[in-house]
Parts: structure tokens; sequence; C-alpha cells
């Protein structure tokens, strides 16, 4: 699946669709796979939706971190 606005649709959404779909089948998802590229904030959605870590804020993540200037 070719996900291109991750702000319409965010990769958690689209992970659980796919989740409840197999469901209906009887089958489970046991894990996913990210070929290419992913813009930070879309992998930060996804992380503060399936991990649920209080107080998270994105200058936690190391990447945006060192892409802060000195």
């Amino acid at each position: 699946m070719n996900l291109t606005n991750y702000e319409k649709t965010p990769i958690f959404r689209v992970f659980e669709a796919v989740r409840l779909e197999a469901a209906r089948y009887g089958l489970n998802v046991l894990e996913s796979e990210i070929v290419g590229l992913v813009p930070p904030a879309a992998m930060v959605d996804t992380a503060e939706h399936f991990l649920q870590i209080a107080n998270f804020r994105p200058d936690q993540v190391l990447e945006t971190r060192l892409r802060q200037p000195g």
C-alpha cells in the first residue's frame, strides 16, 4: 500500500484498518514493513498512538535533537 498523505491518513490508522480486516478472516498481523522514506512527523504520530507515552514531545526524538542548532 502506498501512503501519500500521512496527515490525512496516518500510518497508525492504516495499520489498524489492515489489522481489523485481517481479523475478519481469522488472521493476525504479526509485523509490518516500511519500504522507502518516511517523514519524521509521521513516525512521531505513530509512536504517540501505539506507545501512548505520557507527556511525549517530538523534541524527545534523538533525530529531532540532532537537527537542532547548538
